[in-house]
């Protein structure tokens, strides 16, 4: 075996998420770096979804402090990244009930919201986009959970179920209702 050399989505030639687990556990600490490397952004954008963007990068790093500190329990019985999800989508439930018991809630702005529309797409995105933030903002958390974590992140119905704690065939029918709702409202 080799020692990882940086990160990046797994490839031909790249070490696998196994590997660099292995090789942290080991004692190699840019395995540690290449993991946080392959997975940071994709944590980000998920707990962005979840609306927590004002404690991002906080979730974000604790994450990955979380996940190295129990490394251990890491079965591979998952993806990587599910269990990383799990891990920030817990902080984020963890996060939400400390602000209940402040009585603090934000409400998320629209221009909280970042596109990834290059500048020549934006005439005709810009309207598109709009209804469907809307459409996704009306969905139930759940919905939007599952929806996010489908189409955003690429995830299957098991992974999904993994990371919100319900069974697949739950996953499938709030992926269908939320999928549903949405046609709904764009087409009105």
């Amino acid at each position: 075996m080799t020692s990882p050399e940086g990160g990046g989505p797994e490839g031909p030639g790249e070490p696998t998420d196994l590997d660099l687990v292995a090789w942290w556990k080991a004692g190699d600490q840019r395995a540690a770096t290449a993991l946080v490397d392959r997975h940071a952004k994709a944590v980000a954008r998920f707990v962005s979804s979840l609306g927590a963007r004002q404690e991002l990068d906080d979730v974000v790093q604790d994450t990955f402090v979380r996940a190295f500190a129990s490394i251990d329990g890491f079965r591979g019985e998952s993806s990587l990244r599910t269990w990383l999800f799990t891990i920030a989508r817990r902080l984020v439930l963890d996060h939400r009930r400390a602000d209940r018991r402040r009585g603090e809630q934000v409400e998320v702005q629209d221009a909280d919201v970042r596109t990834e529309f290059d500048p020549l797409d934006s005439l005709v995105a810009d309207e598109t986009e709009q209804r469907m933030r809307h459409a996704v903002e009306r969905l139930t958390p759940t919905q939007r959970e599952v929806f996010v974590l489908r189409v955003g992140e690429g995830m299957s119905y098991k992974e999904i179920a993994d990371t919100v704690g319900t069974t697949e065939g739950a996953a499938r029918v709030h992926y269908h209702n939320a999928m549903r709702a949405i046609k709904e409202l764009l087409d009105d």
